[in-house]
Formats: structure tokens, sequence, C-alpha cells
């Protein structure tokens, strides 16, 4: 197959995607390091996405959990990553793909990035094997869109966020508006130190 243009945008959102996907693996190999913590901003209705459908009925197209003090069963894969935890005191396994990811933050590093999610074309077949996991049949995109990390905590602050249960001492939950209100407000974008 003969490449006829360089998608530049795409390389390097693939790349950025690694930052994402390395910051997972050294997390699932020996706990987030310090004071870390990480906010990850996911479309709900992307291919792959598995959550419960309880979970899907609240957060019908983009959830936001947090990465913090505990959270259970972390592993990472080349495609996805897997993660288990508490919602209204019972536990639960999501399976994410790292393509589903919106917005992914490290407020304690201010750090941020912002991704554009992108689905392909599927055939009936297929949309029809992936029915659960893809509710809302949001059409793709036209084309890619740079990534703006400037943009990160205005997506934090849009995405409806889940409330854990306050007896588990969940380390990877969804947050309440006030404390995503909170923590988008520690992430610092390159906007702030630019002249005017």
């Amino acid at each position: 197959m003969d490449i006829t243009s360089l998608s530049y945008e795409r390389m390097v959102e693939d790349a950025l995607r690694g930052v994402l996907h390395q910051a997972l693996k050294i997390t699932a190999a020996q706990g987030l390091p310090g004071a870390h913590h990480f906010y990850i901003t996911f479309d709900t209705t992307a291919p792959g996405v598995q959550i419960a459908a309880s979970i899907r009925a609240l957060h019908p197209s983009e959830m936001t959990i947090v990465l913090q003090h505990q959270f259970w069963d972390l592993a990472v894969h080349e495609e996805y990553f897997e993660i288990a935890l508490s919602f209204n005191g019972v536990n639960q396994r999501l399976v994410i793909p790292f393509a589903a990811v919106t917005a992914f933050a490290d407020p304690h590093a201010k750090f941020g990035l912002q991704f554009h999610v992108e689905f392909e074309e599927r055939s009936g077949a297929d949309e029809d094997a992936d029915a659960e996991n893809d509710d809302a049949g949001d059409p793709p995109m036209d084309e890619m869109l740079p990534v703006d990390s400037a943009k990160v905590s205005q997506r934090l602050k849009r995405g409806r966020m889940a409330t854990p249960s306050p007896s588990t001492g969940a380390s990877l939950a969804a947050v309440s508006a006030e404390t995503e209100e909170d923590a988008a407000s520690k992430v610092v974008t390159l906007d702030a130190f630019r002249k005017k």
C-alpha cells in the first residue's frame, strides 16, 4: 500500500497517547509516585469501551475518572487499559481503549493533553456486535484536530463526573463537580505564560 500523504497531526497524537500509555505502565508497575494523580476523560460511546450499563446511563457521552490514592487491577495493554474502581460501594471494572481518551492531566505536574477521538466507519455487523458499548452512534469526525493542551481545564469542567462511595476510599474514582473545579483550577496552561 502506497502512502499518498503524511498525517503529521495523527503522528503527533499517537506519540502523545504514548505518554499516557507510559504513565499508566509505570503506575501499574509501582503505583503513583509522590503526589502525582491523573484525570482521564474518555468518550463512553467509543468502540471497545466497556463500562457497566448503570455508569453508561449516568455518563452517556463522556466521563472523567481520577486515579489517585487506591485503585485495583490496573492492567495496561498495547491498545487499551483496564481498571477497577468503586461506584456507590460497588466495584466496577472499566476497559478503556487509548483511542477513546479525550483528555489526560496530571495536576501535580501541571501537565495536560487533549486528544481528538475519531471513530472509523464500521460495518453493520460490527455495530450490532458493539451495540451495548456504542449507544450514541455519533458519526466519525471528518478531519484530525491538533492537540490542544490549553483546553484540558475546560474539558474537565464540562465533563460530568460520578461520585464514589465515601465508605470505599477508592483511589480511582470519578469525582464530584466541586473537586473537579478545584483540581482543574490547578492545571496551568501555556497561555498563562504568554505575553499579551
